[in-house]
């Protein structure tokens, strides 16, 4: 298909951010609620973490399949089927009064996303010239980056002024207002030669990919050693080897894993994946930072957090530029070392550090996310043959879902082991110093009820401990991931000062 022209294409990528910031802002604009929903719902620890996980396992485990079956049975399809679905599911969950509904609705949810991410990202070759593909792609990346920082924003002020279904209500007019413009704007494309459907491919996939982030979410709480856990794990291996050796060997496969061959792909995909891990580690651990160590409620944390927006913004239009006039490297390699300063800098936060240092460095870190994210998912469009556009940019957000959900289990038992060696329990009872010891709003809680100034004092600085540790780790994660980008990450777009660059899709591995 040809590329769309004029203020349709402009009006269809427009449709696509919004979709994507809305999808982004829903993966955080939970968190915020947890508290109420527990209240509301009479829901438990369980219940809460299945309420956040439903929506997390579904869609890790289908974006593969869906990517592949947007290019067999159009994009535009599926983009409009996937934020239908997720618009429904939403106003199921506004209304609502039972935790097992609010559980189904957000699996759904996850359901639309899995249809929607790997898709939006798809069309784009279709709509957009290689001249102008990266700029588009960068609107696209900073409408899911800016979504995720303004969840609890938005969440806050929702709480604040409405009821607690306000945080799935607003889904649904941005969706239908997405679908509107998609169904007018956006022309259908497909692969003009769609392989047959890989049924046996779809299902490895999808349950080992449920079992793995399954595994990985119930592994710090359970234990790793848990049998559950343990089980979890194996047959996701298990299945997970068996669909590589199905796709390597069956003669029209669902995902064509040869793609990791191609060193742009290769390698822009595991950027993307480690500076997702950056993003996820710093708001694992800052929003706890800014509400129980400094004070704030949940719409004042929002609110700080918007340095880290406007970084996104001025990162990805950067980005998005510098590799226009140079290679994909130059930027993907900056923004990470640039995420890698901000955060370690970010290490260096204490208890009574000022807004004003926190500010400085979340911005540093947002320009670092955006100027190395939109790049890196340009390059790996650069490298796919646009009639399986879908099935390929599905292989890098499955693994960004997947690695983020590994970061956050890892960061986490970095924070807890920093915490929990540090807190001073000291002539506390043993029921208040295991709950002391289990989380800094536990602690705190304790300290209130016991009027217990020191503490709270010691759980604070636990706190600020762990969070050191887990900045300093993801930001030598950063630094490593950028010595390999800079070495290994070849290509520049395509049609902008490529005649001494060979196409994307026939660079090797070793280039």
């Amino acid at each position: 298909m040809t590329q769309s022209s004029g203020r349709r294409r402009w009006g269809a990528l427009a449709a696509l951010v919004l979709a994507a910031l809305t999808l982004g802002f829903d993966l955080t604009i939970l968190n915020v609620a947890l508290p109420t929903l527990a209240g509301e719902l009479s829901a438990g620890t369980a219940a809460l973490q299945w309420i956040v996980n439903a929506y997390i396992l579904v869609l890790a485990g289908l974006m593969l399949t869906c990517g592949a079956l947007g290019d067999r049975f159009g994009r535009k399809r599926l983009l409009i089927i996937g934020l239908t679905l997720f618009a429904a599911a939403s106003a199921a969950a506004t209304w609502t009064t039972s935790v097992e509904v609010l559980i189904a609705a957000r699996a759904v949810m996850g359901l639309g996303g899995a249809m929607v991410i790997p898709v939006a990202f798809a069309v784009l070759p279709a709509l957009f010239a290689p001249a102008e593909r990266g700029k588009a792609v960068a609107l696209v990346v900073l409408g899911t980056g800016l979504g995720i920082p303004l969840g609890p924003l938005i969440g806050g002020w929702l709480l604040e002024s409405f009821w607690w279904g306000s945080i799935f209500l607003i889904n649904v007019p941005m969706a239908a207002i997405a679908v509107l413009a998609i169904g007018v704007l956006m022309p259908e494309n497909r692969d003009p030669r769609p392989r047959r459907p890989d049924l046996p491919g779809a299902l490895l996939s999808t349950v080992g990919l449920v079992l793995l982030v399954f595994g990985i979410i119930e592994g710090p709480g359970r234990g790793w050693g848990e049998p559950l856990v343990v089980g979890a794990l194996a047959a996701a291996a298990v299945l997970l080897a068996g669909f590589v050796v199905w796709e390597l060997r069956v003669a029209e496969p669902m995902i064509d894993l040869r793609l990791f061959g191609r060193a742009q792909f290769l390698w822009a995909s595991i950027a993307g994946v480690l500076v997702t891990f950056g993003l996820l580690g710093m708001l694992f651990v800052m929003p706890q930072y800014l509400q129980l160590v400094s004070g704030h409620d949940a719409f004042g944390t929002g609110l700080r957090l918007l340095p880290l927006i406007g970084g996104l913004v001025i990162g990805a239009s950067t980005g998005e530029r510098l590799a226009a006039a140079t290679r994909y490297r130059v930027p993907v390699t900056a923004g990470l070392l640039v995420l890698a300063a901000g955060l370690a800098t970010g290490a260096g936060t204490e208890v009574d550090s000022g807004y004003g240092f926190v500010a400085a460095w979340l911005a540093a870190v947002g320009v670092g996310i955006g100027l190395a994210l939109s790049p890196a998912m340009d390059a790996v469009l650069g490298a796919l043959p646009p009639e399986r556009a879908g099935a390929g940019t599905a292989i890098t957000m499955t693994l960004r879902q997947v690695g983020g959900a590994l970061g956050v289990a890892l960061l986490g038992s970095l924070l807890a082991q920093g915490y929990s060696g540090r807190v001073d329990m000291a002539g506390l009872p043993v029921p208040a110093a295991d709950a002391a010891r289990d989380s800094l709003a536990a602690a705190l809680a304790v300290a209130a009820r016991l009027d217990d100034a020191a503490l709270a004092a010691s759980a604070k600085a636990a706190y600020v401990h762990g969070v050191s540790i887990v900045l300093y780790t993801t930001a030598a994660i950063a630094v490593l991931s950028a010595l390999l980008t800079a070495v290994l990450l070849p290509g520049r777009p395509t049609g902008r000062k490529a005649d001494d660059q060979e196409p994307a899709e026939t660079a090797p591995v070793s280039g």
